[in-house]
Formats: structure tokens, sequence, C-alpha cells
């Protein structure tokens, strides 16, 4: 049961519809003006990289977006990158203490 995303041609009102049965797009209003002259709209879609691939494609030398900064995940990333660079292995204390800091970045004020 999917939920598509509508926009409303005579108001230009977007909204979501749960579409149980091929039959309900046909009785279909939008919720603000009662219009029924809709549009299918493309929804925004997301998906996760695995660690392995945002290793593979982190280049440290290019500029980083403010967003880059603010995920938790890219957390150690520049270390692992020069890591798999030079065919070290940091071992499982630095994942252990990345993962901590990830999870919990005001954790490296404490020292542990």
């Amino acid at each position: 049961m999917p939920i598509y995303e509508y926009e409303c041609r005579s108001c230009s009102k977007e909204f979501q519809f749960l579409v149980m049965n091929a039959g309900d797009e046909k009785t279909m209003v939008c919720p603000e003006c009662r219009g029924q002259d809709l549009r299918r709209v493309m929804s925004r879609v997301a998906f996760h990289l695995s660690e392995s691939a945002r290793l593979d494609s982190f280049d440290p030398g290019a500029r980083q977006s403010d967003s880059f900064y603010q995920d938790s995940r890219n957390i150690g990333l520049a270390a692992k990158k020069k890591a798999q660079q030079m065919g070290v292995d940091l071992g499982s204390s630095f994942e252990n203490k990345v993962e901590k800091l990830r999870t919990d970045p005001g954790s490296v004020l404490d020292g542990d």
C-alpha cells in the first residue's frame, strides 16, 4: 500500500494519499479545495550508503559541505581513508573509539 504525493492543479496544494486499491485514485479530491484535477508528483527519495561505500567515495583533499561536518557518521572517515591508502589496520580499539564518538560526540570531552 504505497503513499503517493499529489498536486492539485486548481490550487497548487501538495498532499499525500495512501492508495489502498486502484479505485482510490479515481475518487480522490484535494483536501484544500476539493478539486479533482490532480497529478502525481515525484516524491523525494533517500538512500543509505554503507560504511565501505562512503569510505571508497571519500576524497580527503576535497572541500566538504557544512552538512558533511554535521553528520556524526563522518567522524574518523579521514583517518580510515588514510589508513586504507597506506594498507594499515587501525585495530578494534580505534573502531570502538570512533563508534563511541559517532553515537555520543560529546564523549570526547569526557577523556575516556
